[in-house]
């Protein structure tokens, strides 16, 4: 195979990177963008150059005014859309936030309205379906060691052969 065809049928997906935190009840932090109709976690979309983590750290930074240690990873989710062709999602454990923490969250006024904690029983109510899959998904797997690999934010069952 040439190398151009070989180049023209690799992915080139779009990646994003975001944080989950949480309180001191297990209700996760959740944002209220003035760009979208539904919820969504602090993150973004990764820069040339930089990894899914600094872009994860530089998202909350922008977003909500703090820099919080962002922690391991929970999970990378396959997630395309027909929108915006491949995706690869990568969700960070940013830990449990302090109520001192929290208080000094400074929202960007142009891209978000509000923030909330949210009950995991609650987010599929307040966001979309594969976000609230991706986020339950990866709130569990925060209680292990291991991060998980999600398509869709679901388990993908093993291709046969």
């Amino acid at each position: 195979m040439a190398e151009n065809e070989h180049e023209a049928k690799m992915a080139h997906p779009r990646m994003a990177a975001g944080a989950l935190f949480f309180d001191a009840d297990g209700r996760v932090l959740m944002v209220e963008p003035t760009y979208k109709d539904y919820w969504d976690i602090p993150g973004g979309y990764v820069e040339v150059g930089e990894s899914p983590l600094q872009a994860a750290v530089r998202e909350v930074r922008e977003e909500l005014g703090i820099v919080p240690p962002v922690r391991r990873l929970l999970a990378v989710d396959w997630a395309p859309n027909d929108a915006e062709g491949d995706k690869v999602l990568y969700l960070f454990d940013g830990g449990q936030l302090s109520p001192a923490l929290t208080s000094r969250i400074e929202l960007q006024a142009n891209e978000l309205r509000s923030f909330r904690f949210v009950s995991l029983a609650d987010v599929e109510k307040r966001t979309i379906p594969r976000l609230a899959r991706r986020i339950r998904t990866a709130a569990k797997v925060r209680e292990g060691s291991t991060p998980i690999y999600l398509e869709h934010g679901r388990v993908p069952e093993s291709p046969t052969a």
